[in-house]
């Protein structure tokens, strides 16, 4: 499988209507800069290769606090190897959570939502549905997770936008039924707080 594009993916994720936490692609640290500055700091930055699946295995992921910071981890990120890119993208604020798609062959796409960032892995808190999935079967999946109670809002907190995630996971279930030329998709984290859902990390292949 090949990874899709980064404007590839955002046009893509534009033309459903799912908001990218705000992020722009650059090989000179001058222009990368100039963006950093327009989002403002501090931002994280990401190293960007069609080749590099695991960049956080690579050292590949770095949050940037001053524009010190940036140049040195800007470098540092261009001599990772096969890398084609530095991804500048604002820091989000929020809980993490996990979306995926995979194709099946006897039950077609398949949609997983979960914690996000590391506990998808060490917790496998995960639920699945065969597409299409309306918001109404999203919120169910949200809501049949044992991390669900932490999205609820806990001490205090203020839960999060859940109607904000049932929108991207039933525009995931179109995505995976109209563009079949897409094999399976890692969104990981999306970030989502009391005031929406923003996708910080994502992979499609094809």
């Amino acid at each position: 499988m090949k990874l899709l594009s980064f404007s590839e993916t955002k046009n893509l994720l534009e033309k459903y209507g799912l908001s990218l936490l705000e992020a722009g692609l650059f090989s000179e640290v001058e222009k990368a800069l100039l963006f950093a500055r327009k989002i403002k700091l501090p931002v994280v930055l990401k190293v960007w290769s069609s080749q590099i699946i695991h960049r956080t295995e690579l050292g590949g992921v770095i949050r940037i606090e001053s524009e010190q910071e940036f140049r040195q981890g800007f470098f540092r990120l261009m001599k990772i190897k096969n890398a084609e890119g530095v991804l500048v993208q604002k820091m989000g604020r929020g809980k993490e959570v996990a979306l995926g798609m995979k194709r099946d062959d006897q039950f077609g796409p398949v949609l997983m939502f979960g914690m996000g960032g590391v506990f998808i892995e060490i917790l496998q808190d995960i639920s699945f549905r065969i597409c299409p999935v309306s918001e109404k079967q999203a919120l169910s999946m949200i809501q049949e997770i044992k991390g669900y109670p932490i999205l609820k809002g806990q001490r205090g907190e203020k839960p999060v936008d859940v109607k904000a995630l049932t929108k991207i996971i039933s525009q995931l279930s179109k995505i995976s039924l109209k563009e079949k030329s897409i094999k399976e998709i890692d969104l990981n984290p999306v970030i989502v707080n009391e005031g929406g859902a923003w996708i910080a990390d994502f992979k499609f292949f094809i």
